[in-house]
C-alpha cells in the first residue's frame, strides 16, 4: 500500500487494518491528538466526496492501494490568520483614502486597491471556513461581538452596496463606503485575528 499525506510518501506499518476505514480511522485517531484534521481523500488516483465517503470504507487494502490524503492542523490555521492580520490593517488604512484617488484620477491604484480587498476577503473567508473544523478554536473567532457567519452576512451587504457602486463607477459613494463602513469592518477583523 502506498500511504501519502500533504504530497509526502509516508512509511506506514499496518498492524490490524484490513480495509480502507481501517486505516482512515487510525490515521483521523492520530490527527485528533496532534490537533489535526483530513480535508481531502483520494483513493486509487479518484477524489472520494463525502457522499462517496462510506462506500470506501469497506475496500479492502491491496498491495496497489494508494491513499493520498490532505491534512490541515490548527496551528496552520492560526498561522494563516496571524499573516493576513497585517495585510487586513494596510487595507484599512488604505481604503480610508479611496476617496482621494478616485478623486484625484488615481483609477489604477484604486482599481488595485478594491482587487486586494476582495483576494482579502476570500482568503479570511476560506480560512474561517477551515477553522470551523476545529470547534473549539472557531468559537473563538468572535469580530464585534457576533459569529464570523452573523459579521458577514452584515459586511455582504455592504460589499454588495459597494460593487454596485464601483459597477455605476459612482465614486462618491464607493469612497463612503470603503472609509466608513468597509475599513472599520477590516479594523475589527484585525483585532479578532490579534486576539486569538
Amino acid at each position: 500500500m502506498e500511504f501519502y499525506v500533504n504530497n509526502e510518501k509516508l512509511d506506514i506499518i499496518l498492524e490490524n487494518e484490513k480495509t480502507v476505514g481501517d486505516v482512515l480511522k487510525s490515521f483521523e485517531e492520530e490527527c485528533a491528538k496532534n490537533n489535526a484534521t483530513t480535508i481531502n481523500i483520494v483513493l486509487n488516483g479518484k477524489n472520494i466526496g463525502a457522499e462517496e465517503f462510506d462506500s470506501i470504507f469497506d475496500e479492502p487494502l491491496k498491495e496497489d492501494t494508494k491513499l493520498e490524503l490532505i491534512i490541515v492542523t490548527q496551528s496552520e490555521i492560526k498561522n494563516s490568520f496571524q499573516s493576513q492580520k497585517k495585510e487586513c490593517n494596510a487595507l484599512s488604512e488604505q481604503l480610508q483614502n479611496l476617496s482621494v484617488q478616485l478623486q484625484s484620477g488615481k483609477d489604477k491604484e484604486a482599481t488595485i486597491l478594491i482587487s486586494k480587498l476582495a483576494d482579502f476577503i476570500e482568503k479570511f473567508c476560506h480560512s474561517a471556513t477551515l477553522s470551523a473544523l476545529f470547534p473549539e478554536f472557531y468559537s473563538k473567532l468572535s469580530i464585534d461581538g457576533k459569529s464570523v457567519n452573523d459579521f458577514f452576512q452584515d459586511f455582504s451587504q455592504i460589499l454588495n452596496d459597494f460593487e454596485q457602486a464601483i459597477a455605476s463607477k459612482d465614486t462618491v459613494l464607493m469612497g463612503d463606503l470603503a472609509e466608513y463602513e468597509i475599513s472599520p469592518r477590516l479594523q475589527s477583523i484585525a483585532k479578532t485575528i490579534e486576539e486569538l
